[in-house]
């Protein structure tokens, strides 16, 4: 198995992995590095097919968490956005030993919306997306990162912010980026995440366009063991447009 770039700061006593979303690098978790610094010993990694570990090719979410868990610190809390939300969860469910702490940052077992009132993103816009990626990656891409950071006061300095992160990348290989959006219009972990024994933290933004807010109440009913936290003035990136605000509430759980 191919062995991942990782990057490790921080002196704090605790482990903390961070996993980005689709799109985008490590780098997006650069808004809060420097306020946990003393709290954690932070490890990043570029997930699977991305920046620096661009050419390790995964197939389907298993892959990418047995990919990323062959190199990663064992007893640590795991800290996943959106479609790194996903791929955290899948790893806290087949390391539950060995995983103490679970946080996922605007992000959904399930993303889609269905016919049974299940909110969630439109499968007809994923699809769109898909669509669109063969022809031009950077225009997907910000059309993508409109929808994440549209509602707050600081959506354009957001928005500029993911954009020259994605600028600065080489571009993901098609089917990279392809497997991404699949996997957020099929994966569903929502029954299995009933079963999760550990700590369990899951943070929303009130404006987010992407994960509902009505998704945690949903899955506070699911998940009556987990703690939800709606930051109000937040969209899909609410560690960035709300960094003290965000790392507020993790120290609070941990």
């Amino acid at each position: 198995m191919s062995k991942l770039y990782w990057k490790i700061l921080g002196k704090g006593s605790k482990n903390i992995v961070l996993l980005h979303g689709w799109g985008l690098t490590s780098q997006v978790w650069n808004t809060i590095i420097p306020k946990i610094l003393d709290k954690f010993r932070i490890y990043l990694v570029d997930l699977p097919g991305y920046g620096k570990n661009r050419d390790i090719v995964p197939t389907n979410i298993k892959s990418i968490a047995d990919i990323i868990w062959e190199n990663a610190p064992k007893n640590s809390i795991w800290l996943g956005w959106s479609l790194g939300g996903l791929v955290a969860s899948r790893i806290a469910l087949d390391h539950p030993q060995e995983v103490i702490g679970l946080i996922t940052v605007a992000s959904s077992p399930y993303f889609v919306a269905d016919n049974y009132g299940w909110p969630g993103i439109s499968k007809k816009v994923l699809f769109n997306f898909e669509y669109k990626l063969v022809n031009n990656f950077q225009r997907t891409a910000e059309q993508f990162l409109i929808l994440q950071t549209l509602g707050t006061k600081t959506s354009r300095n957001d928005f500029i912010f993911l954009k020259n992160l994605i600028l600065k990348q080489q571009v993901p290989k098609i089917e990279i980026l392809n497997l991404g959006l699949t996997l957020l219009r099929t994966e569903d972990l929502r029954d299995e995440l009933k079963n999760l024994s550990i700590p369990f933290l899951r943070v929303y933004g009130y404006l987010d366009n992407l994960v509902p807010r009505k998704v945690s109440l949903l899955l506070d009913k699911l998940y009556p063991n987990s703690l939800s936290i709606i930051m109000r003035n937040s969209a899909h990136a609410p560690f960035i447009s709300h960094p003290d605000e965000f790392c507020r509430y993790i120290y609070d759980y941990i």
